[in-house]
């Protein structure tokens, strides 16, 4: 049993902050009120919900290193996988093969690891062996497409969308709580709005919800929302936005527009508190270039005439790889590799290069695709105005592998409270708190979590709002955050007194349980 005294309580539900004594047992919220005898002295410290990350790129991190300090010390308790139309299941061999070269760069592609698990719900199975934080999964669109009919650049045949709607209808059954799709990443790019409707009304049907990042985020960004609300009117599946923001100087100020936009449908989205965005270098790539695969990208990219092609759109036209804008090799900055001989280059922008396309696609010839990038193409004000929105929750978007990955794997959350809040007065502490745990919560269909109530699952987080702070930057990406004192999931201490305990009571959360 724990009790907390006299602590400050910010309850998830907007509603107002207030003091009592709070007593945790057998993995529940016991008593809120007054609970005589000994405890933590709590005094100026707040406890709230555990955070929720409504998106994460931790599918095999948490996995490998399961006690998960990134998440556990910013006093994450639940996070949703299977992002960006690209995860680990289901699967078949081939499929997986291809994956793990693909999406190396942003979660490593592990040798001496057991990769035995091919559906949803064995992969369901695999986190329930032990991990720290509870963990929620989406069906990847560009997963099930490649597993239905490879990586190729055509619409699906009448047997082959229906393969698709049926792997939908079986990860939805197994506990996936919806889909998730990567419209600029192939092979989720070659689909067009009656795939993605067609998939959607699969998931309405089971009570899931649909989880897109989008065509552009550039030039062509306001229609990509736009098409995105389209699907889910079209198909009845509610609508999670995910990395909903406005990046390049294309789009610089227009956050008003496209928060009007939103404004006229029932949706939620979440956001990174960064202007960076991060990625695989062969994110930028033209969709054409990636048809086949990874094998296949890599030999057009040793093609002079192929290669040259590659070169005109990403820098002269602005490929859809690069969200419709034509690239500025400055803003393009190299955070890991995976060959120790290309180390020399992490940390600079591929515009210090003499010949900064050269070093692009020569990098990813070597690295197999395995490098990881930052785009430094966000602007404040539309973050800003993007976070205040009454449909906003919280979700990190940080890769966890290489050199110096984005800070935001181990800051986003500690830097709203801190950084946003208490600094900056951009958002109040009671709705901040209320963005990043009820009312994810809700959009999760999580019953009895993401609130501070008698009865529900002590999935808590004890901070200090008066020096709580993300300490993560890009040079030391891996910097735990200040004043997060301590973090129970399930009511099992994973940080106390500001340290990790290496406990793992975590488990995943599958459609229809707790």
């Amino acid at each position: 049993m724990t009790v907390y005294k006299g602590v400050t309580v910010i309850d998830g539900t907007g509603a107002p902050a207030y003091r009592a004594d709070v007593e945790v047992a057998e993995g529940r919220v016991a008593r809120i009120g007054r609970v005589p005898g000994a405890g933590t002295d709590a005094h100026g410290l707040v406890l709230s919900p555990g955070f929720i990350d409504m998106h994460s790129h931790s599918d095999l991190l948490l996995l490998t290193e399961p006690a998960h300090e990134a998440k556990t010390t910013q006093g994450v308790t639940t996070e949703v996988l299977g992002q960006d139309g690209l995860s680990y299941a289901p699967v078949d061999d081939a499929t997986l093969a291809t994956l793990r070269t693909q999406l190396a760069g942003w979660n490593g592609n592990p040798e001496d690891f057991d990769w035995s698990w091919r559906s949803v719900a064995a992969y369901l199975d695999r986190l329930d062996q032990g991990i720290a934080v509870n963990a929620a999964y989406l069906l990847p669109h560009g997963t099930i497409r490649m597993l239905a009919m490879g990586s190729d650049d055509r619409p699906p045949t009448a047997d082959e969308l229906d393969r698709m709607r049926r792997e939908v209808a079986t990860g939805m059954t197994e506990g996936a709580l919806g889909l998730s799709a990567g419209l600029t990443y192939s092979p989720g790019m070659y689909a067009d709005t009656a795939e993605l409707v067609a998939l959607c009304e699969v998931v309405a049907a089971h009570g899931g919800y649909f989880s897109p990042h989008h065509r552009s985020y550039g030039r062509n960004a306001l229609d990509a929302y736009a098409e995105m609300i389209a699907v889910s009117r079209a198909s009845g599946c509610p609508l999670h936005l995910a990395h909903a923001t406005l990046n390049f100087p294309e789009n610089a100020g227009r956050a008003p527009e496209l928060l009007a936009l939103l404004d006229t449908a029932d949706l939620t989205l979440d956001t990174y508190p960064y202007l960076p965005g991060a990625t695989s270098l062969a994110a930028l790539l033209p969709g054409w270039a990636s048809a086949g695969g990874p094998e296949a990208a890599i030999a057009r990219l040793t093609d002079p005439a192929t290669r040259e092609r590659i070169r005109r759109e990403i820098e002269e036209e602005g490929s859809d790889g690069c969200h419709g804008v034509p690239v500025d090799w400055s803003a393009i900055e190299i955070s890991g590799v995976r060959d120790p001989a290309n180390r020399r280059h992490v940390g600079t922008r591929v515009g210090q290069a003499s010949r900064p396309f050269e070093l692009f696609a020569d990098l990813l010839v070597a690295e197999r695709l395995g490098t990881s990038c930052l785009m430094h193409v966000g602007h404040e004000d539309n973050v800003r105005a993007i976070m205040r929105h009454p449909a906003h929750t919280g979700g990190s978007d940080g890769l966890l592998v290489g050199d110096r990955p984005h800070p935001r794997a181990w800051g986003t959350f500690p830097r709203y409270l801190g950084h946003y809040v208490r600094d900056e007065g951009v958002l109040d502490l009671v709705e901040c708190v209320h963005h990043l745990t009820g009312r994810p919560a809700r959009r999760l269909g999580l019953a009895d979590r993401g609130v501070v109530r008698e009865g529900y699952a002590a999935d808590l987080v004890l901070f200090d709002p008066d020096t709580v702070a993300d300490r993560a930057t890009f040079d030391q990406p891996r910097t735990p955050a200040a004043g997060i004192h301590h973090v129970l999931v399930n009511g099992v201490p994973v940080v106390e007194d500001g340290r990790p305990t290496g406990a793992l009571p975590g488990h995943s959360i599958r459609q229809g349980t707790p």
